[in-house]
C-alpha cells in the first residue's frame, strides 16, 4: 500500500524558514519522481516543486524559485522541501506526490499526472 506522510509544518514568522519532509513507503521509491503541491484556503491546489527519480533535475514554480529547495534521499525513501524567506502568501497545506514522468519535466506542474498524494501538513506564515 502506497503511503506518503508529510511532516515539519507549523507556524513561522515572515522571513523565517521551515523544512518539510515526506516519508514514502509501499512502492519502489527510485521508480518515481517527487513533487510538492500546496493549497491555500479558498484556492486551488498549485504546484510548488518537483525532483526527478534520481534527484538530478529539479523544477520550481516561479513563486518559490530562489527561496525553496527540493531534495530527496533515495536510501531513506524521503523527500524534503526547504523553505526560506517565507511570506504570508506561502500559507497553505503542503503535500507531496509521486509520479512517473520519464524526463518530461514540463508535466511536473500537472497534478493529474501524479499517481499518489499525501494528506499534507499545514504551513502558516504570520506577517
Amino acid at each position: 500500500q502506497v503511503q506518503l506522510t508529510e511532516s515539519g509544518g507549523g507556524l513561522v514568522q515572515a522571513g523565517g524558514s521551515l523544512r518539510l519532509s515526506c516519508a514514502a513507503s509501499g512502492f519502489i521509491f527510485t521508480d518515481y519522481d517527487m513533487g510538492w503541491f500546496r493549497q491555500a484556503p479558498g484556492k486551488e491546489r498549485e504546484f510548488v516543486a518537483a525532483i526527478s527519480w534520481l534527484g538530478g533535475s529539479t523544477y520550481y514554480a516561479n513563486s518559490v524559485k530562489g527561496r525553496f529547495t527540493i531534495s530527496r534521499d533515495n536510501a531513506k525513501s524521503t523527500s524534503s522541501l526547504q523553505m526560506n524567506a517565507l511570506k504570508p502568501e506561502d500559507t497553505a497545506v503542503y503535500s507531496c506526490a509521486v509520479g512517473q514522468f520519464y524526463r518530461q519535466s514540463s508535466s511536473y506542474p500537472d497534478e493529474k499526472q501524479y499517481h499518489h498524494r499525501g494528506q499534507g501538513t499545514q504551513v502558516t506564515v504570520s506577517s
